[in-house]
């Protein structure tokens, strides 16, 4: 009695081919498709000021053009929350697709997240429901569901609850579907997308395919692919989209809370990853709430600096600026120098470093014109050699995201059923207020022995991603030895040490021994979220190969 669920989209923008590629390549019975993100709302809320009819990923409609009859015509059920903020408005849109088309599908959908109404000031306020409406659609006969803000993992937890007839107390089996849906989320990052060890995925990245998971009763599950299809999944791939974008051990939900350090992962077989031994835990009494609204307007300009005196150059062009803002200066201002430059380059460009200034302001003229025109001024008049990556342009509208947390019952989810009935979702009967779990008892030292100064990623893998202004580094090690020293030497202090970006902010590290893995919890790294673009790199994607390229002494036996 094993229940087949398929990804086929991991954001808003992800493969098209996709829904495709995945209704074709493989035996399913659920599609899931995951199209939103915290700058998704963000990008969508903008969307509805300007036509009070949109709120939705567009591209889902365009998608069951060519494929609403294939999901019919093999008994696959569609489950996504390309709704957005009008998960109403896409469900209208999709009955009226099937009507043109021909199709005899039932198609619901879930609402009562919006909670804008209740947070004045903001473009979006949602509350992340969990899967049980999705579950209710099914079991009232749909074959499409379509839903606005849920969890990531609900696309998971709702389709096996009414599969598998589960209660909602249920919670080591609803736990289990929680981790499959968290593997599942991201799509191709469980099949070796943007995996540290992207080098030994030996069927290749160039086209990888999407995951899917083979979910038994007693809520443990398989993740693999469809067969010959790109890229891989073993436990490398799955530890890192596991760590991904979490906390401590601890993972809270709607439906449950799974237990992250009671995961047990084995490789079953080629493209084949076992997922069982998870516990769970009552949710949390509240529910969290991703707002949005407009932060203001920002504007950049990028100096590149060619050649000798890079430091100086700077100086003197921050100089020049400052000066020239001074009469109505931003907000905020912000500086910084990228040294992408080498000594005696063989090209222009490998010679040159990157000044980028970056201004924010409530005001769109004060970093608009007034800004852009005062960089411009200073091209025969200043370091030489100027010159700027971009012509400087308007100041553009930049976003926040906050989160908040209301009362399970406070919020009135509904799921909409294929005949118009509107069916209430009640909250979870039970509820656990989430606690940290006390640290597991630090590992044995290593014996001593000959040392090599090289880089972290030789022996470790790493992913990293974000939550708000915070974000996550999860590090693990694919041996025993190596995560015995692994545990030992990244500390928080080292691990600060390492990320110099990090020394003053607030670093929590969660350890997982049963998945080898550290978890690094960067509180304020990232400002206002995503949509604030606050540093270089704004989703703090990259920042876990940041710490795999630092060098550090790692026992030569490890390497």
């Amino acid at each position: 009695m094993t229940l087949r669920i398929g990804n086929a989209s991991g954001f808003y923008g992800d493969r098209f081919d996709a829904l495709h590629e995945m209704l074709t390549g493989g035996e399913l019975d659920v599609l899931t498709g995951d199209y939103l993100a915290e700058l998704t709302m963000l990008i969508l809320g903008r969307d509805r000021l300007k036509d009070p009819s949109a709120g939705y990923a567009r591209t889902f409609l365009r998608q069951l053009e060519e494929c609403l009859g294939l999901a019919h015509q093999r008994g696959v059920k569609i489950v996504a929350n390309a709704g957005g903020l009008n998960p109403a408005g896409l469900a209208d849109a999709v009955r009226r697709l099937a009507d043109r088309l021909g199709i005899p599908v039932r198609v619901a959908h879930v609402e009562g997240d919006d909670l804008t109404a209740s947070y004045p000031g903001s473009l979006t306020a949602h509350a992340y429901l969990g899967g049980f409406g999705i579950t209710a659609c099914l079991d009232a006969g749909a074959d499409v569901v379509v839903t606005g803000r849920v969890t990531d993992a609900a696309l998971v937890t709702g389709p096996a609850a009414a599969h598998f007839g589960w209660a909602p107390t249920e919670y080591d089996r609803l736990a289990g579907a929680v981790v499959a849906g968290h593997v599942l989320e991201c799509g191709t990052q469980a099949t070796g997308g943007n995996y540290a060890f992207f080098q030994d995925v030996k069927h290749g990245l160039a086209h990888p395919g999407f995951p899917l998971a083979e979910i038994h009763a007693d809520g443990s599950c398989v993740i693999t692919k469809h067969p010959g299809t790109g890229g891989l999944v073993d436990v490398g791939t799955v530890t890192a989209q596991l760590l991904y974008e979490t906390g401590g051990a601890r993972y809270p939900g709607p439906d449950a809370t799974a237990r992250l350090d009671t995961v047990r992962l084995t490789q079953e077989g080629p493209d084949r990853v076992r997922i069982e031994g998870v516990r769970g835990e009552a949710p949390p009494p509240t529910l969290k709430v991703g707002r949005t609204r407009l932060g203001g307007y920002r504007n950049e300009v990028v100096f590149v600096l060619t050649g000798l005196d890079i430091e100086a150059k700077a100086a003197l062009v921050r100089a020049q600026m400052t000066r020239a803002l001074a009469k109505r200066p931003p907000a905020e201002v912000r500086w910084e120098l990228a040294r992408t430059d080498r000594p005696d380059a063989a090209t222009e460009e490998t010679a040159s470093a990157l000044l980028r200034l970056v201004v924010r302001d409530p005001d769109q003229e004060t970093v608009g014109r007034a800004f852009s025109g005062a960089a411009i001024e200073l091209a025969l008049a200043s370091y030489p050699g100027f010159h700027v990556t971009a012509p400087p342009g308007k100041g553009s509208p930049y976003g926040v995201f906050e989160a908040a947390h209301v009362e399970q019952g406070a919020v009135d989810h509904v799921a909409v059923l294929p005949d118009g009935r509107r069916a209430a979702v009640p909250p979870a009967p039970d509820t656990r207020v989430l606690e940290p779990l006390p640290e597991p008892p630090t590992e044995a030292v290593p014996e001593g022995g000959p040392t090599r100064r090289a880089p972290l990623g030789l022996v470790a893998g790493a992913r990293s991603g974000d939550k708000g202004g915070d974000a996550n580094v999860g590090v693990w090690a694919r041996t025993e030895e190596a995560w015995r020293w692994l545990a030992h030497t990244l500390t928080v202090d080292r691990f600060r040490e390492l990320l110099p970006e990090t020394a003053d902010l607030t670093v929590v590290r969660h350890t997982l021994p049963d998945l080898r893995a550290l978890n690094f919890v960067v509180e304020g790294v990232l400002g206002a979220g995503v949509a604030a673009q606050h540093r270089f790199d704004p989703q703090a994607k990259a920042l876990g190969e940041w710490l795999r390229s630092r060098h550090l002494d790692i026992p030569e036996t490890l390497l």
